[in-house]
């Protein structure tokens, strides 16, 4: 699913016109986004949670060549789904 087919099905369940649909699921993404940045959690229940974790430096293997990288720290976005998703 992409976000068209997310935007559809909010102005078919709701009855609103197309582009009302659009500008609430662009509000709802940005919003998260905003959040998500600001290193905040954001907790859909029934869903699950996204958190910002911090990942830390660490040295990986190219599989190919066998040649050592340097992984960089920094900040990833984690998923956890809740536990009626998991039920399903």
């Amino acid at each position: 699913m992409i976000k068209a087919d997310i935007v559809a099905r909010v102005a078919e369940l709701s009855s609103i016109p197309r582009n009302k649909a659009v500008v609430a699921v662009d509000t709802i993404i940005d919003s998260m986004k905003g959040a998500l940045c600001d290193g905040k959690r954001i907790e859909l229940r029934g869903f699950g949670v996204f958190q910002v974790r911090d990942r830390k430096k660490g040295v990986g293997r190219n599989p190919k060549t066998g040649v050592e990288v340097a992984i960089t720290p920094g900040r990833t976005v984690r998923f956890k789904p809740g536990k009626e998703l998991k039920n399903l």
